[in-house]
């Protein structure tokens, strides 16, 4: 990177204003200003003069039309030039549609016979493409060619298969190197593109039948290496994405591991992880570092420390499919977690390198927005960053047959980014799922603005992390010693009525709520449970956190439920492990077994979640119509499920949550014979018992009645 020298400096503000910003010592009371022109100077009218400390402010108008791509000089009255650099215009509307570009072709196009590259550097003067053999020794750089809409473009003839490339451009008289931002593949952590034919990186895929009612949905959320690296994973190519291909997998005691105990417990999505290229995990060492995944570098292209040779670019893309397709296999769909909210670094990001100022977020005082808490937040709402976003998410959909996505920090991006791509999402794939984190963070979008829960019946068929659900049933989140309803919280109680029937008081239809107590982020439930009642003994909080679980699998919307839960995971207390060593982030698979009784529980609340559509009706009418809430007292939330013979096997449906210790309570079951399906411990899908109509719940957990 060269570094320019300059006695002042000017900057495009607006299409017709530039500021300029002059050292005191140049200043005199008849300071003056031009356009360099080839027709003679162009006077620059000053509109207000403002001491801002070292630098006096010039804001000044023009008439011209500045020509974006060409170098521009200001000189003043004594014949003192400097270049006019691009500066806030470049997030001005008239900007934005001056440049969108509504191609389908940036990045590279491959051909046997010749390769295309394209790619958006409006405001550079001059763009090259760098091009590398396969052991990094530079081959040539050449010129790159400027259209209309600030799109840069190179064809060259000849096969360039797996060659490494990076563009060179040069905005505000600097040179910076990028990695292409749409490169497809990449090179070992990500310091090249690389040229693949995509037909040599074909899986064959198993089409799955149509997901008919997305409220059947019950979504596992896991991490590629979490999932295969602990010693008694029985899968052997631990931590990697080849692991989630080993069939008939076993722990030391001889129970099923890995994607066949996912088809057991009967989950119909796993949600993974990001998987894209990231930061923080040195690819060439990557068992001595480990993070989530939330630092994204490459959007394209999927991350290389998972992959068995993360040196061979088409491997890694390969590995990725074949996991999908092993899921498919399986009966199991595949939900990607992506941030398209922050990069890791915005300094050092190709958007930046290429078009500074364009992709981030600024405030009204210029400084970069920060509601991610990571320095950046992408402007999801200009026209250039919104195709992006939408261009990848359909990338990924398209080639690698993914069936939905979990946006990170959704309330970062905005109504239309995601309304139009939901639109393109659906008509790729009408049954495919796509959910987010609501929450209203500190970036300048207006808020009516923000994909936030407050917002939700903006955009019906998007779901939300329902944090409200995940609060009151386990306790607050964030203090860890306010309890919640499986703590005997009277005070939730009415929430507790809303939040099993879908929360109709936030969202427009029931998928909108992804119904979860636990996930990646915070502590893990037994982490909390421990923190907050020490003094418990372990049943009772293993009753307390059965209890959470079976709110979570039996109430109306989507069920989310985080890997491990099932068999009360932990993570040693640690509340952010998003670096902490595997040893703390791991599946631990031995207490598969260890709880097994537990994992039998939870299968059997998915099998009759999945056997009767009481528990998942598709709207709020008949949630309402058939939902009837039972009076008995706030420690014992009961409701009946009435006249549902049309949704399953059973006509009549009551369900009761107790959350109350040595205490037990009476309630009546209407006339008629009814059959006891769950209990606090045992589920009894194959052999019901027959009750009285008189019923004792005298134990801390969920009951189940039904009638035939």
């Amino acid at each position: 990177m060269l570094k320019v020298n300059r006695k002042y400096e000017a900057y495009l503000d607006r299409m017709n204003e530039i500021v300029i910003l002059l050292p005191k010592e140049m200043q005199n009371e008849r300071k003056s200003f031009f356009i360099e022109h080839v027709n003679g100077n162009h006077p620059l009218d000053i509109i207000d003069v403002l001491d801002i400390g070292s630098h006096i402010k010039y804001s000044c108008q023009h008439q011209l039309e500045i020509e974006f791509g060409k170098t521009v000089m200001i000189v003043d009255e004594n014949g003192v030039s400097t270049d006019l650099q691009v500066g806030a215009v470049i997030r001005t509307n008239e900007f934005d549609q001056m440049f969108r570009y509504d191609g389908d072709d940036l990045g590279v196009t491959y051909k046997k016979e010749q390769t295309l590259w394209k790619v958006w550097a409006p405001t550079a003067t001059a763009v090259k493409m760098k091009l590398y053999q396969q052991d990094k020794q530079q081959v040539a750089v050449y010129e790159m060619e400027r259209h209309e809409n600030g799109v840069w473009s190179l064809t060259l003839q000849g096969d360039f298969k797996g060659f490494l490339y990076t563009f060179l451009a040069c905005v505000n008289l600097v040179w910076k190197e990028a990695v292409d931002p749409y490169a497809i593949a990449v090179s070992i952590n990500g310091e090249y593109g690389v040229i693949v034919n995509k037909e040599k990186i074909a899986v064959s895929s198993k089409k799955l039948p149509p997901f008919q009612n997305k409220n059947d949905a019950i979504i596992y959320e896991a991490h590629i290496r979490d999932f295969s690296s602990h010693h008694d994973s029985g899968m052997t190519r631990k931590g990697k994405y080849v692991a989630w291909l080993e069939k008939d997998t076993n722990n030391q005691a001889s129970d099923s591991t890995g994607v066949s105990y996912l088809k057991e417990l009967g989950v119909t999505h796993v949600e993974l992880l990001p998987i894209n290229d990231f930061e923080e995990v040195d690819e060439y060492h990557p068992n001595d570092r480990y993070n989530w995944g939330y630092n994204p570098l490459h959007f394209f292209a999927p991350e290389g420390s998972y992959s068995l040779n993360p040196e061979n670019p088409t491997e890694r893309i390969r590995e990725v499919k074949a996991l999908i397709q092993s899921l498919h296999n399986h009966g199991i769909r595949v939900i990607l977690d992506v941030v398209y909210n922050h990069v890791y670094s915005k300094e050092n990001s190709s958007f930046e390198k290429l078009v500074p100022g364009y992709f981030f977020r600024y405030d009204e005082n210029g400084n970069a927005s920060n509601g991610t808490g990571v320095g950046n937040d992408l402007a999801s709402e200009r026209f250039m960053v919104r195709k992006f976003i939408i261009d990848c998410a359909c990338y990924w959909m398209k080639e690698y047959d993914i069936d939905g996505f979990r946006f990170d920090l959704m309330g970062i991006l905005d109504v239309d980014t995601m309304s139009e791509l939901k639109d393109k999402i659906y008509a790729l794939k009408p049954d495919s799922i796509l959910l987010g984190e609501g929450w209203d963070l500190n970036t300048p979008l207006p808020i009516h603005q923000k994909v936030i829960t407050q917002n939700a019946k903006m955009l019906p068929s998007i779901s939300f992390f329902n944090d409200q659900f995940r609060d009151v049933v386990k306790g607050s989140t964030f203090n860890l010693y306010e309890a919640g309803f499986v703590h005997g919280h009277e005070g939730v109680f009415e929430q507790m009525k809303q939040l099993v029937c879908g929360s109709p008081s936030r969202f427009s239809e029931p998928i909108q709520s992804i119904n979860y107590v636990e996930s990646h982020d915070n502590h893990t439930m037994w982490d909390r449970f421990l923190i907050y009642s020490e003094q418990e003994s372990v049943d009772i909080r293993m009753a307390r956190h059965r209890l959470a679980t079976s709110i979570v699998l039996l109430s109306q919307g989507i069920p989310f439920l985080h890997a491990g839960q099932e068999f009360f995971r932990t993570k040693q207390r640690v509340e952010n492990s998003y670096n902490s060593p595997d040893e703390i982030n791991w599946i631990n698979w031995s207490d598969r077994s260890r709880y097994k009784e537990n994992v039998e529980y939870v299968k059997g609340l998915i099998q009759i979640r999945k056997m009767h559509g009481a528990f998942r009706l598709p709207n709020y009418e008949l949630i309402e119509k058939h939902v009837t809430f039972i009076d008995v007292q706030q420690n014992l939330l009961s409701y009946q499920l009435k006249d549902v013979g049309e949704f399953g096997p059973w006509s009549q449906i009551i369900v009761v949550h107790h959350n109350k210790i040595n205490h037990e309570f009476k309630i009546d079951l209407p006339t008629g014979i009814w059959y006891l399906m769950i209990t606090p411990d045992t589920i009894h899908l194959t052999s019901p018992m027959a009750v009285e109509n008189d019923v004792a719940i005298n134990k801390i957990g969920t009951y189940v009645f039904c009638k035939i």
